[in-house]
């Protein structure tokens, strides 16, 4: 049976991936880099470890021992790691980090997929097997975004694009065309809780692919999360890029934004 790698992060994204790929045929191998992933990851993988993110050697030569030439990264991990210090990094992440010429989100991943090159591990389109999770342009709760709501997704669709072209961040949160917060280093979540809150309820989210989106890491997903973190900012639509964003705990998520009133919907440019 043909395997492959997971290196997983926070949220419930890697755990979709995982059953997609073993309804497939293949063994999924996870890599547990932080210690808060999602417990599903340890129960039904085929083979699981736990190490740090800044381990990188011991990550590498474990990806050789269960015979990995394939990897896909999911899950949040934020740079935050880099700036509080990441604890005891190993040699080989350090010399990866020194050669950054900044710390860009598509900096630090391509640095990363460029070591595991070097000992011929792939790093695999972050949506293969999930194209069934990126809806098409449409509304998919039962309330539908008002015209001034339509606006206000028109213009952050435009903004998150620009965001998404300096590798800033994919999301934006505004208020009748003013923005109200850009995603930066302390990620989605932060981003909308502190944009609905001071746009005082009824903002609007935007969510979008960079314009040249690199399809094996960072491609943009929401969730349970991202919907709780709209309630507790007091965010009223979320609208997410059409056909790339994955779109996960679907049943969830529309059940609990149809409960509060809440237009999710997806939308092209």
């Amino acid at each position: 049976m043909a395997k492959v790698g997971l290196i997983a992060g926070v949220g419930n994204l890697p755990v979709e991936f995982m059953r997609a790929a073993q309804h497939e045929g293949y063994e999924v191998v996870v890599i547990a880099v932080l210690p808060t992933v999602a417990p599903e990851l340890k129960a039904e993988a085929d083979a699981y470890y736990e190490i740090h993110v800044a381990k990188l050697n011991k990550i590498l030569k474990t990806l050789h021992k269960e015979g990995i030439t394939e990897v896909t990264f999911l899950g949040k991990v934020t740079k935050e790691l880099l700036f509080k210090g990441l604890v005891m990094p190993d040699l080989r992440a350090l010399k990866v980090l020194n050669r950054l010429r900044n710390r860009k989100d598509d900096t630090i991943m391509l640095a990363i997929v460029e070591e595991l090159h070097k000992e011929g591990i792939q790093v695999a389109d972050q949506t293969i097997y999930m194209k069934s999770l990126m809806p098409k342009a449409g509304v998919l709760t039962k309330k539908a975004p008002n015209q001034e709501e339509l606006d206000d997704i028109q213009f952050g669709f435009a903004v998150a694009k620009q965001m998404g072209a300096l590798d800033i961040g994919q999301t934006v949160v505004v208020k009748h065309k003013a923005v109200m917060a850009i995603e930066a280093i302390e990620g989605t979540d932060a981003c909308i809780r502190r944009g609905g809150q001071l746009g005082r309820g009824q903002a609007v989210v935007v969510k979008t692919a960079k314009p040249e989106q690199d399809v094996r890491f960072d491609v943009p997903a929401v969730g349970l999360t991202t919907l709780q973190s709209m309630i507790d900012g007091g965010c009223s639509v979320l609208a997410m890029e059409a056909e790339r964003t994955i779109f996960v705990e679907q049943d969830a998520v529309l059940e609990l934004a149809n409960k509060k009133g809440i237009v999710i919907c997806a939308v092209n440019e």
